[in-house]
């Protein structure tokens, strides 16, 4: 695959994840916009107005500012940031952040395919926030971000679902790349260390720690891993995730359950 086309892909499945999560949006009733997620202190609303906030931005509009305060579940800087599309929205309707998200992914996609994107370590404009993302990066994260909160808001709400769409399948993909550093650099298992996650519906990642104490990806898989984990897709999402506990039976370990549990514990990447 070219890289333009493989930049052309990460688009399509972005669009397919934008049209889900409004879809998702469409369907609630208005008290559900105020129903707590797993975010602390983000609401169904915050979330909505999160994805409307950066989808903007990316479809040029001029970056935004507020008064955040200091709210005591922001750390980081880029806490701040994206709290201000939070900030700016609090008086808006459901209507009217639906109808942005829409507006802006929209101009957004039509101009991705109207001049698409063919070098993905090149810097895209407009950006948010001023992160130091190539177009790789860039459009690789859309569809995770906008999947990620679909399922924030899908538990919020108790309407489990989308784990099957081209997005789930990108996301769980995507975040198990991150377990060789998970295994090697935050867990600390030494040289020699192999681990094998199975997840549904995608193929098995073997990982192992190298003499260097690097995580890196296996081209096969170990007969006699030191860890295998099987889990189902969504058990692995709410882990990597960061967001709230698998549900019970959705995770099974074999081999060394005391180095299992240590990088379930140290498993989440993104916030």
């Amino acid at each position: 695959m070219s890289d333009q086309q493989l930049l052309s892909e990460y688009v399509e499945v972005w669009w397919q994840a934008i049209n889900d999560f409004t879809e998702l949006l469409e369907e609630l009733d208005e008290s559900d916009w105020a129903t707590p997620t797993d975010l602390p202190g983000w609401d169904v609303k915050a979330v909505a107005s999160h994805i409307a906030h950066l989808e903007s931005r990316l479809a040029g509009q001029p970056e935004e500012s507020a008064d955040v305060g200091e709210p005591p579940h922001v750390t980081g800087m880029m806490g701040l940031y994206t709290e201000i599309g939070v900030v700016n929205r609090r008086e808006a309707s459901p209507d009217a952040i639906i109808n942005e998200i829409r507006s802006a992914a929209t101009a957004r996609h039509t101009a991705l395919l109207a001049d698409p994107p063919t070098d993905p370590a090149a810097k895209p404009e407009p950006i948010f926030g001023g992160v130091p993302w190539d177009w790789r990066t860039l459009l690789r994260n859309r569809p995770l971000d906008v999947w990620m909160h679909e399922q924030d808001i899908r538990r919020a709400v108790d309407r489990p679902g989308g784990m099957d769409s081209a997005a789930a399948r990108h996301t769980a993909d995507y975040l198990a790349e991150a377990l060789g550093y998970v295994v090697a650099k935050r867990v600390g298992a030494p040289a020699g260390t192999t681990v094998v996650l199975e997840l549904d519906g995608s193929s098995p990642f073997a990982f192992g720690v190298d003499e260097s104490g690097r995580g890196e990806r296996l081209p096969d898989l170990p007969a006699e891993p030191a860890v295998l984990l099987r889990m189902e897709r969504e058990a692995f999402i709410r882990l990597a995730g960061g967001r709230c506990l698998p549900d019970p039976g959705t995770v099974e370990v074999v081999g060394d359950e005391e180095l299992a549990r240590r990088i379930l514990d140290a498993m989440a990447t993104t916030p």
